[in-house]
């Protein structure tokens, strides 16, 4: 079914982050490091997802925190954030169509950039 509206509101933020995590919790590449990082703690980590994205994609400032770090030990590379990204876009994709989905999934292009920028940093001086 082709969506029809663009994100609107919380709802529709949690929706597409409840349908996205589903992904990824059973991907086989991505799956078993957030599940075990993750372990039972899926609906505090969901929440915080949850006003992440609400501040970003609609201005409502309820998140605190600061992303990168708890990422920072994770035996990630560039195939893991392809695969974050792939599971993003699609799931973005089939929920949503408007300027908001589309600033989604750009945003997530970008923090994966970033990301992956601060990981090459942080290993590249550990190695020196």
């Amino acid at each position: 079914m082709t969506p029809t509206k663009d994100i609107e509101d919380i709802k529709d933020i949690k929706k597409m982050v409840d349908i996205f995590y589903g992904k990824v919790r059973r991907d086989n590449l991505i799956g078993p490091i957030f599940n075990d990082k993750i372990q039972n703690h899926w609906p505090e980590h969901l929440a915080k997802l949850y006003s992440f994205w609400q501040g970003i994609l609609l201005g409502e400032k309820t998140y605190s925190g600061f992303p990168f770090p708890p990422h920072a030990q994770l035996p990630i590379s560039k195939e893991h954030f392809d695969r974050w990204l792939a599971l993003f876009t699609e799931t973005v994709d089939s929920l949503f169509i408007g300027p908001i989905a589309d600033e989604a999934k750009n945003r997530a292009y970008k923090i994966a950039d970033i990301f992956q920028d601060k990981l090459a940093y942080i290993r590249n001086k550990a190695n020196k």
